[in-house]
C-alpha cells in the first residue's frame, strides 16, 4: 500500500489534567461540611437534600466544583455524582458539636495545611518565622517541583489558609508563621477576644493619587477590572475608604492577573457617564464589588452585572451586614477597624482576592449569584 493509500492517523484526545489539589481557600468549602454537618448530625445525607437545604443546585458547576474541593481537603466522602455525601473522620472532628475547640482547630490546621502537599512544604520551611514575601514563597513551590501553573494559585491559598487556621498571626506588628503549638497555645485567647464593633469608621490613610491605576479612555473591556465602590466627595469617609481599599488592596491584587482597574470617577470618555458606567458593568472582564456603607448604586449596580454572568468578586468591610438576597453568595470580608488590624493582614487579603478572581476567570462556571441560581442557561446578549 502506497503512503497516499495509508488511512490517516486519528487525532489524539486531548486530556484535561487533574490537578490533585483544591484549588480555592478553605474557607469557602467550610460553610458546606457545616451544612452537611448539621443536617445529617454527621451521619449521610443525599446530595440532592443537601443542595436544597443551602438552596443551590446540585448539578451546577459551581456545586460540582464545591464537592470536588471538599473531597480534595479531605473533608467529604463521596463524588459530584454520588446519591449520597458523609464527612470524613478528620471531618467529622473537625465539626461535630463533641469535639473541644482544641480538637476542632487541630482537625482544621491538618485539613487545610498538612494534607496538602505544597502547603506543608511552605508551612514546615518557613514555620515560626516571619511571612516572607510570594515570590520566595513561589520559588519553594519551584523547588519541590510543584507544576508552574498552580504556584501563583497555591501561594495565594496558603496564606490565606494560614491566617483562617491561626498559623499566620500578627506578632510585634508583622505577620508571622507561628508552630502548631503556638497557634493552639492561643486558642483560647482568640475565642475570648471581642469582636469589631459595628460601624466602626476604618482607619485613615493618607490619599493617593490613583491616576496610575486607573484607567479611562484607551482601556479595553478584555483587560479590565471594574471596581463598584461608594465614592463619595473628597474629604468623605467613604472617598477615604474607596481610596484606601483601591490603592492598597484591590489594585495590587488584580495587577497580578494583567488587568487594569477603573473606577467610575476615572472613565473620561465624552458622554453620558451613567451609560458608560453601564457599559463597563456588563462588558469588563472581571468586577470587583464593595458593599461596604450599603450604598443603593453598588446594590444596583451589582444586580447588573449579575444578569451578566461574568466574573464578579464581592468585599465588604467587617462590621456592614451583608444584604439577605446575595448573604448566600461569597463576600470577601476585610477588617479594617484600625491600622494595627489592618496593615498585617494586607498580604492576606490581596491573597484572598487574586485567588478567588483567578478562580473565576479561569472556571466561568464557577460562577454563581441570585439571578443564575435560578435562571442557569441566562444569556444576555450585548449587540447593539
Amino acid at each position: 500500500m502506497s503512503e497516499e493509500e495509508k488511512e490517516p492517523k486519528p487525532a489524539k484526545k486531548r486530556t484535561r489534567r487533574v490537578v490533585p489539589y483544591p484549588l480555592c481557600p478553605f474557607e469557602e468549602v467550610v460553610d458546606f461540611a457545616q451544612s452537611l454537618y448539621e443536617l445529617g448530625s454527621g451521619h449521610r445525607v443525599r446530595r440532592v437534600t443537601l443542595f436544597d437545604h443551602i438552596g443551590k443546585s446540585p448539578d451546577s458547576g459551581p456545586s460540582r466544583a464545591l464537592i470536588t474541593n471538599s473531597n480534595k481537603y479531605g473533608l467529604v466522602k463521596g463524588g459530584y455524582q454520588a446519591e449520597q455525601l458523609e464527612l470524613t473522620p478528620l471531618g467529622l472532628n473537625a465539626f461535630s458539636e463533641s469535639s473541644s475547640e482544641y480538637e476542632k482547630a487541630q482537625a482544621k490546621i491538618q485539613l487545610a495545611i498538612l494534607d496538602i502537599s505544597p502547603l506543608k512544604i511552605l508551612f514546615e520551611k518557613f514555620s515560626g518565622n516571619k511571612m516572607p514575601v510570594k515570590t520566595v514563597l513561589s520559588d519553594t513551590l519551584r523547588e519541590n517541583e510543584i507544576e508552574e501553573d498552580v504556584i501563583d494559585t497555591l501561594v495565594d491559598i496558603f496564606v490565606v489558609n494560614a491566617e483562617h487556621v491561626g498559623i499566620l498571626q500578627t506578632l510585634a506588628g508583622a505577620g508571622r508563621i507561628v508552630t502548631i503549638d503556638h497557634a493552639l497555645e492561643n486558642l483560647s485567647k482568640s475565642h475570648s477576644a471581642l469582636p469589631a464593633m459595628h460601624g466602626t469608621a476604618p482607619v485613615e490613610a493618607k490619599r493617593k493619587d490613583i491616576t496610575g491605576f486607573v484607567t479611562s479612555g484607551n482601556s479595553t473591556f478584555d483587560s479590565t477590572c471594574f471596581y463598584i465602590t461608594p465614592i463619595g466627595e473628597d474629604g468623605t469617609e467613604n472617598r477615604k475608604h474607596s481610596d484606601l481599599f483601591i490603592g492598597s488592596i484591590i489594585e495590587p491584587a488584580i495587577e497580578q492577573l494583567g488587568l487594569k482597574v477603573v473606577r467610575a470617577d476615572a472613565i473620561d470618555q465624552p458622554g453620558l457617564i451613567t451609560n458608560q458606567i453601564i457599559e463597563y458593568i456588563l462588558r469588563s472582564r472581571l468586577v470587583v464589588a464593595d458593599l461596604s456603607f450599603n450604598n443603593p448604586n453598588v446594590f444596583y449596580e451589582l444586580a447588573l452585572r449579575h444578569v451578566s454572568r461574568l466574573p464578579t468578586i464581592q468585599t465588604i468591610r467587617k462590621g456592614d451586614k451583608i444584604p439577605f438576597d446575595i448573604g448566600n453568595f461569597r463576600t470577601i470580608i476585610l477588617d479594617c477597624t484600625d491600622i494595627y488590624t489592618l496593615v498585617p493582614k494586607l498580604e492576606t487579603y490581596k491573597s484572598e482576592i487574586a485567588a478567588q478572581a483567578r478562580r473565576v476567570l479561569e472556571d466561568p462556571d464557577s460562577i454563581e449569584n441570585p439571578v443564575t441560581s435560578v435562571y442557569p442557561s441566562l444569556n444576555l446578549d450585548l449587540q447593539k
